[in-house]
């Protein structure tokens, strides 16, 4: 698995939108930051009540100010979690470092998961608090649609975090085995065109070719005596 596959295109390459925007996490992640507007926005709108007998405003969810601080305070904070790691999709393609890459994989695992967890909570929270509403505290029953609308997109943040964590434990497996996660990991922009060639210790034999053919003494540095010259006995 190449670097492009969980970024944006390939590892060390440029910038390709086109290839964020096909990745699965990172419509997920579109998906999932449009949920949390969707939930934290509903609340703060429409999430709290005026009664003419009460100088304050309540929260819809059975007047419990935890529901509704909790509904909001997960939804803005998933909101910006879905804009960090948009940006980490983005960026990691220029990651070079073997232990910079395996902690933003395995970020991408533990925390959609532990989102999941929230959401899970979340949907739980507002759905009993709403069941136990009363109805006298809302006559006019204003505001129920978007109380309804964040418990709904509370359960569908579930799932769509969930994914995100399915699918970042796949491809954490998937480089594994290869390059992304290899000490051999290199910029393609900054390797050479023209490979070094290996070096092979040379034989201890006193013949030169048993050194393999890779490497050649030069005559002028080496022989004993220059070539063409001949002994003369006297």
């Amino acid at each position: 698995m190449e670097g492009g596959a969980y970024g944006a295109g390939k590892a060390g390459g440029a910038f390709d939108p086109y290839t964020l925007v096909r990745q699965p996490h990172t419509i997920l992640r579109v998906v999932s930051w449009v949920f949390s507007i969707v939930v934290f926005g509903s609340i703060v709108n429409e999430g709290y009540l005026n009664s003419p007998s009460e100088s304050e405003e309540f929260c819809i969810y059975n007047r419990n100010p935890n529901a509704c601080g909790y509904g909001v305070t997960v939804g803005v904070l998933a909101f910006l979690t879905c804009l960090l790691y948009l940006a980490l999709d983005v960026y990691f393609p220029q990651i070079s470092s073997v232990k910079d890459r395996k902690k933003a994989v395995l970020s991408d695992i533990g925390v959609p998961a532990f989102w999941a967890f929230l959401w899970f909570v979340a949907f739980c929270f507002l759905a009993n608090q709403w069941q136990v509403s009363e109805p006298k505290d809302n006559p006019l029953n204003e505001g129920t649609d978007a109380a309804r609308a964040a418990i709904a997109f509370s359960f569908f943040s579930i799932f769509t975090w969930a994914g995100q964590a399915v699918l970042a434990f796949q491809r954490y497996q998937i480089g594994a085995d290869s390059a992304l996660f290899s000490q051999d990991y290199m910029d393609p922009s900054q390797d050479s065109s023209m490979p070094y060639a290996p070096y092979v210790e040379p034989s201890t034999g006193p013949e030169p070719t048993s050194m393999g053919g890779t490497y050649q003494q030069p005559a002028s540095a080496f022989e004993p005596e220059p070539q063409g010259y001949q002994s003369q006995g006297y």
